[in-house]
């Protein structure tokens, strides 16, 4: 596998945020409307804005109208790869490289080849990968193909708030984590981590008097900070030298974290042998050996303590709100532990 380069010496990382902004929408106003069937969702487990994907689409029932591609969890400066499936070809898109279809969009695409990605199925083009829309969207534009009973991920009283906080959440901590990671000097590295921690000690005072991020239920801010936090230990705290404190050691913060694990629709689509072989593996510049550390997470991706009580129902609310729990994992995507 040929390496990939993330850091630049002497500099601090800057997340390339160029995407393509197409959108699937009721109306079809983009020249892409919504349809059950058209499209496919491809969405690494491995990836943080993948998993994303993966728990809103869960969360929202939207399996029978959009189906879901998953490449493996490594890859080269090509292109993610669909090696987990026969042959290494996805069965649906029949393509092995995912810049298949994004070539096939863009014959001189430029960009990065990302996840998520929405592709449609007949023309085999990527119609966007622009990972804060695509959630957005999912909740909004494909509401007529949600399930019975399915949450209000983006409730208008809190909306406003909600993306404050999902914006500090977005810049502090989920791209905080790779502005230490992918560091190029000790002094952007030192701005990163003072910036993480002042934002993670923000959480953890905000959730120890309310269950979730903006009250008594679920919303899309509480899915966009736990594919951070679950992924912590595994890998941020030492591939991406986050070591002020584990995940573990921060009451709140560990029991919030386990509490959203617990619930349908988050920890069971959670693979940590696949982070941790993701991280380990492609960031060849920051581990060169490519060596995978054995825990926590473990290879054969063991739960250590994810499953044990969190005692946040004591703070009340309901995870669904006036919703239900999404059904069993469909089959095929079951994360084999």
């Amino acid at each position: 596998m040929s390496e990939n380069t993330y850091t630049k010496p002497g500099e601090a990382y800057e997340r390339d945020a160029r995407y393509i902004t197409t959108r699937i929408t009721r109306d079809g106003t983009s020249g892409y409307p919504v349809e059950a069937g058209r499209y496919r969702l491809v969405a690494a487990r491995a990836c943080p804005w993948a998993n994303r994907t993966l728990i809103v689409r869960r969360l929202l029932g939207l399996e029978d109208a959009l189906s879901v591609g998953m490449p493996g969890p490594t890859h080269d400066e090509r292109s993610w790869t669909f090696d987990l499936d026969p042959g290494g070809v996805d069965p649906v898109l029949g393509i092995h490289f995912l810049r298949d279809a994004y070539l096939a969009r863009d014959p001189e695409y430029p960009l990065g080849i990302t996840v998520p990605a929405l592709v449609e199925i007949s023309s085999g083009a990527v119609v966007t990968n622009d990972f804060d829309q695509i959630t957005r969207d999912l909740s909004s534009e494909w509401a007529a193909f949600h399930r019975e009973g399915a949450p209000d991920l983006w409730p208008a009283e809190h909306r406003e708030e909600m993306e404050g906080v999902m914006r500090r959440i977005y810049t502090e901590v989920n791209n905080g984590v790779y502005r230490c990671g992918f560091a190029g000097s000790q002094e952007a590295y030192d701005e990163a981590y003072g910036r993480l921690w002042v934002a993670l000690d923000w959480l953890e005072e905000r959730l120890a008097s309310r269950r979730y991020l903006m009250g008594g239920k679920i919303t899309e801010a509480d899915v966009r900070l736990f594919t951070t936090l679950v992924r912590f230990d595994a890998v941020y705290h030492g591939h991406f030298k986050c070591n002020r404190s584990k995940l573990t050691e921060m009451p709140v913060l560990w029991a919030y974290a386990r509490d959203l694990f617990q619930t349908p629709g988050f920890g069971d689509t959670v693979d940590f042998e696949q982070i941790k072989r993701h991280y380990y593996e492609v960031h060849r510049d920051i581990n060169p050996t490519g060596i995978v550390p054995l825990g926590p997470g473990g290879m054969a991706g063991g739960l250590e303590g994810w499953l044990s009580p969190h005692g946040r129902e004591a703070l009340g609310g309901r995870p669904f709100g006036d919703g239900t729990a999404p059904g069993p994992v469909r089959a095929g995507e079951e994360v084999v532990r």
